[in-house]
């Protein structure tokens, strides 16, 4: 946890902001990203999360390591990853005193494979989940209303295809879960202005698909829709 890097801190926090960089990244990538969320949620706590894992490159990390990595291995090696990226989240939970309700977890490449793939494995985990260019290592089987999916993708990625966000986004929908999907033009695979901008306006203006449901579930039959039922 020592090379996590805190972009901010407030006396007391209402809100937690998790980032996750990509293999050969570190804290310090994601800072760019990080002080547009300062900004905008001035009283959160801002935490840009260091891998565990060295990726061989300089001082470039990694989730989980990628040698030899294919679509059989994937899974495995995600799964392998889990716990101790679980155990980090819960780390900063503590850390800040915000619970699930106020964390956001963002990831960008390895990072958002990791976000998505623990919000599967945990769904309590965090309210919203956002993956920048990212997949998942197996497409899910079950959606979870515990949280918001944010999927965010360049359209000119070549590292790892929209089409990745775009089945995410698809299956998301068809089994009943709450998820947006960005593709944005003119974008690699890059956290770009256009990235930031999109995700800014995702966790300032989205409302989860489980306050609509609960909403509808307290609100009293009227005398004709009672009627009805009868």
């Amino acid at each position: 946890m020592t090379d996590s890097l805190i972009l901010q801190q407030p006396p007391v926090s209402e809100q937690l902001l998790l980032l996750f960089h990509g293999v050969g990244g570190e804290p310090r990538h994601m800072q760019a990203l990080g002080d547009d969320l300062k900004q905008a949620f001035k009283q959160a706590c801002v935490v840009a999360v260091a891998a565990p894992l060295s990726s061989g490159a300089g001082s470039g990390r990694q989730w989980f390591s990628v040698e030899g990595i294919d679509e059989a291995r994937r899974p495995q090696r995600v799964q392998d990853a889990l716990p101790g990226f679980i155990a980090s989240i819960e780390h900063w939970q503590r850390h800040s005193g915000v619970g699930a309700d106020g964390t956001a977890l963002i990831g960008f490449s390895q990072g958002a494979i990791m976000v998505m793939e623990a919000a599967l494995a945990k769904p309590q985990l965090a309210s919203r989940i956002v993956a920048i260019a990212g997949r998942y290592a197996r497409l899910p089987e079950q959606a979870h209303l515990d949280y918001s999916l944010h999927l965010l993708h360049g359209q000119d990625d070549r590292v790892i295809s929209r089409l990745h966000s775009v089945q995410a986004q698809e299956r998301w929908q068809r089994l009943g879960g709450d998820v947006s999907l960005d593709i944005l033009p003119d974008t690699g695979h890059e956290i770009s202005a256009s990235i930031a901008q999109a995700l800014l306006q995702r966790l300032s203006r989205h409302v989860p698909l489980r306050y609509f449901q609960e909403a509808a579930q307290a609100a009293p039959l009227s005398p004709q829709q009672e009627h009805k039922l009868h």
